[in-house]
């Protein structure tokens, strides 16, 4: 048995040590809003949270994670009080398909944890998550949006 916290919540999961994270999370734990892209950590929709980190799930075995926080997109805010990036992500009209938006937001978040005004330039350097729809301009309106503290109108 492996014991995880997952937002919070404890778990204890019976699974092999080198299984993905993220399959412990989407398929063992049920929290499905981490997605699966590539499998092989380059895309970032499997993007997680391990203490304040962005990390692809996808490639971390579940091992190696026990007894640390994880933190997922599902905890990321709340219906009623959203994170400023989710609102921003709203405000700005970002998701079109939507697939990779809870692994981006995953990054983003961590980034701006580190960074509380990212620019430009850091977020190209240190946000590698890819969207096949092309929304990068938006991303970059909805980080301006959360980290300068404008509100939604």
């Amino acid at each position: 048995m492996i014991s995880l916290q997952i937002n919070g919540e404890k778990h204890e999961v019976d699974v092999p040590p080198e299984m993905p994270l993220l399959w412990v999370i989407r398929d063992v734990v049920g929290l499905t809003g981490t997605k699966f892209g590539c499998g092989v950590a380059q895309c970032g929709a499997c993007t997680v949270h391990i203490g304040d980190n962005a990390v692809r799930s996808c490639v971390t075995p579940v091992g190696s994670v026990a007894g640390k926080p994880v933190t997922t997109i599902e905890a990321l805010g709340s219906p009623g009080q959203l994170h400023p990036l989710q609102q921003a992500w709203i405000d700005e009209e970002v998701p079109q398909c939507g697939y990779c938006q809870s692994g981006q937001l995953m990054a983003i978040s961590a980034l701006v944890k580190q960074n509380p005004h990212p620019t430009d330039a850091d977020l190209a350097e240190s946000i590698t998550n890819i969207c096949r729809c092309g929304t990068y301009d938006r991303i970059r309106k909805a980080v301006a949006r959360a980290t300068a503290g404008k509100q939604a109108s």
